[in-house]
């Protein structure tokens, strides 16, 4: 199934943090679950529970303890848990996932223009599968994004309610992540 169509199908992402929340995960209608916690030590067993609901389950490299920050932690990620892509504030981590076959969402925090302009010229040198903007509540930078580019877009961070899942997917995301159990429900 193309990443686009499970997209449309469940366009909101569980973003977990603990046990807790990956157990309601497991029961929600998401489709698709980020792993914003874990170790080396546990996040193959993390994913095999994601995987086993059939669900796509995509590790935030980043936030996974152990984990260092080259691109071997990708190769790791790959050979040791199934997971079916990863999440990182860094393009080459992004790009190693997409060479290995994974999906690569890169996680951008547009704090200002800088950042913005930033996350532009990233995207248009590698092309990630998915780009996570942070945070989601900002649509007219989820309009001028849009504006630039046909990769997917997820818009995460301090989505709290479902006007602002409504704000951002109205604003050009494809998709929102988000913590909140609440809307993985809705």
């Amino acid at each position: 199934m193309r990443i686009m169509d499970i997209l449309e199908d469940s366009p909101v992402i569980a973003a977990v943090k603990n046990d807790e929340g990956l157990k309601h995960s497991l029961e929600s209608e998401c489709q698709m679950v980020f792993i914003l916690y874990g170790s080396i030590c546990n996040v193959a067993d993390i994913v095999g529970q994601i995987k086993e609901r059939g669900k796509l389950a995509i590790v935030h490299v980043d936030l996974t303890a152990g984990l260092g920050s080259k691109e071997v932690a990708v190769d790791f990620i790959r050979q040791h848990t199934g997971a079916d892509g990863i999440i990182s504030t860094k393009p080459q981590m992004v790009k190693r996932a997409m060479e290995l076959g994974l999906l690569g969402v890169q996680r951008a925090f547009i704090i200002d223009s800088m950042a913005l302009s930033t996350t532009r010229k990233q995207m248009d040198a590698f092309h990630p599968d998915l780009v996570e903007v942070m945070p989601g509540i900002i649509p007219r930078v989820l309009k001028e994004i849009r504006g630039y580019t046909d990769i997917p877009l997820i818009a995460g961070g301090l989505i709290s309610n479902k006007k602002d899942v409504m704000a951002a997917l109205s604003a050009g995301a494809d998709a929102i992540s988000t913590t909140n159990e609440a809307l993985w429900m809705a």
